[in-house]
């Protein structure tokens, strides 16, 4: 059994960090980018979509970051206000930094694709200025992605928040969301989601993410020694995700937990990682058990791979009761 303690007496279940942007995604299907035509936008970044995903669950979300001063950064913001989300928090960049932008290519269920546009990004900018210490000792847990920690001062507002979640017992969630093209190299990489990682409650993220932040070690670790080298910092638990194989959790007390993937019809592959993560907090908020949270998250996931979009496809629970109802489960 694991022990998260959500302090009931806050008033905001869940506060995301980091990086928010527009995803652009095809609306021609099974044909390159070069003969895409046009595209429909949504709010994207992993942190922004958990956040959305976490809210459409019932939870009540916050989120702290930096959008640009321009058409985009309202439409963002707006967005998250109609979503419920407090946005209070939501710093407006005056540098002139604009709002990244993700555009996806959908070839096959098989073979998609993110063209990234990451020069000068809004989202980059947020400072320590920007973090809040009174905002995030309100939240019963903080929400971490490993975008935020690729550049300064992004990276240093990360930490302070980190910093002031541990000093007020929040509990801290550290999806991976690894992205190469955001790193100068892997090394550095490595060590800043290493230093992150050890002030964490959970950690969720593939084994190829996880065998990223292990490049150090003299061999590489299988899923139970990577979670015993976790537990001996801070966490709780260690999620380790396989793909369509399903995933692994591991508790502290010596546990193990597993689950499948559920059959759906793919559409693309971008948004599964999201979309599990916000349904397997939302599990951990109502204290099920790792395997119930691990299914609830592989269920929403299905959903949303099964979607054009990946924050507007974020599921309600009684949509992820009613899939889960009829859908099967492939172990």
């Amino acid at each position: 059994m694991y022990h998260l303690d959500f302090k009931s007496d806050r008033p905001i279940d869940l506060i995301g960090v980091g990086r928010l942007c527009i995803d652009l995604n095809a609306d021609q299907f099974n044909r390159p980018m070069e003969e895409t035509k046009s595209f429909t936008k949504y709010v994207g970044g992993s942190p922004a979509n958990i956040t959305i995903g976490a809210g459409r669950l019932g939870l009540k979300p916050g989120f702290i970051g930096k959008v640009s001063d321009d058409q985009m950064g309202r439409f963002i913001v707006n967005y998250l206000e109609n979503e419920q989300i407090d946005t209070a928090n939501i710093a407006v960049d005056q540098t002139g930094a604009v709002t990244g932008l993700a555009f996806t290519e959908i070839k096959s269920p098989e073979d998609c694709s993110i063209l990234m546009y990451r020069d000068n990004v809004a989202d980059l900018k947020l400072s320590t200025d920007d973090v809040s210490e009174d905002y995030i000792k309100s939240a019963k847990a903080l929400h971490i992605s490993g975008t935020a920690l690729s550049a300064s001062p992004s990276r240093e507002a990360v930490f302070l928040s980190l910093e002031y979640a541990r000093k007020h017992d929040v509990v801290v969630i550290f999806d991976l969301d690894y992205r190469p093209y955001s790193w100068n190299n892997d090394k550095e990489t490595a060590t800043y989601y290493n230093l992150a990682a050890e002030k964490c409650d959970v950690i969720i993220g593939t084994r190829d993410e996880f065998n990223m932040m292990e490049q150090f070690e003299k061999e590489q670790k299988n899923d139970e020694e990577t979670a015993s080298k976790w537990f001996s910092h801070k966490a709780e638990i260690v999620v380790i995700k396989h793909g369509s194989k399903g995933s692994y959790a591991y508790t502290k007390d010596g546990s193990t937990y597993t689950s499948g993937t559920f059959k759906t019809k793919v559409l693309k592959t971008f948004g599964a990682g999201d979309s599990y993560a916000s349904a397997f907090i939302y599990g951990l908020f109502n204290q099920w058990d790792l395997s119930k949270a691990m299914e609830y998250g592989s269920a929403s996931a299905a959903i949303v791979i099964s979607k054009h979009s990946c924050s507007e496809a974020m599921p309600t629970s009684d949509e992820i009761d009613q899939f889960m109802a009829t859908a099967t489960i492939q172990s």
